[in-house]
């Protein structure tokens, strides 16, 4: 990035979290400035909601593409060495509900963070569903958020 004279740090929020309208999006780094981007991110659960329907909507907002063609696909599939150990719960960065863990369908997606933060994509019920938490009461809440899935699940028909 600096070779093309981008800023680094300010990169992510130029070129996503302005255009999706995401203001409280904070990406940690380590002490060497170089973005972590393993689930110690922090957003109000509107900008991960956000964050979801870039992902719904194939990663494209407002007519603009975001992400690369593919890159929701490569996300939302299986990585092959999960296939190999017959763990069908890990894509490319995302998290799958391959296992049916989840009361969603298996072809849901999510991005889960520290404390059971978790952002679902569920592409079948054209939906993006936010749990924020803590790491005090995370089995609890881990509970509560899967019954309130099956409830959505019950209220939100399957697009068409």
């Amino acid at each position: 990035m600096e070779k093309r004279g981008e800023e680094y740090l300010s990169f992510p929020r130029r070129a996503l979290f302005d255009k999706l309208g995401m203001r409280t999006m904070v990406v940690e780094t380590d002490p060497f400035g170089n973005f972590l981007n393993q689930g110690y991110e922090f957003a109000s659960a509107r900008d991960w909601a956000r964050l979801g329907n870039l992902y719904l909507q194939n990663g494209v907002w407002n007519g603009e593409r975001i992400l690369p063609e593919g890159f929701v696909k490569f996300v939302s599939t299986l990585a092959p060495a999960w296939v190999a150990d017959h763990n069908p719960v890990y894509g490319g960065f995302f998290w799958i509900n391959g296992d049916g863990s989840y009361p969603v369908p298996r072809n849901a997606y999510f991005m889960s963070g520290a404390g059971g933060q978790k952002t679902m994509i569920i592409p079948s019920h054209d939906l993006v569903v936010v749990r924020l938490g803590h790491y005090k009461g995370l089995n609890e809440g881990m509970k509560s958020f899967k019954k309130a899935l099956a409830l959505v699940m019950e209220a939100v028909p399957p697009s068409k």
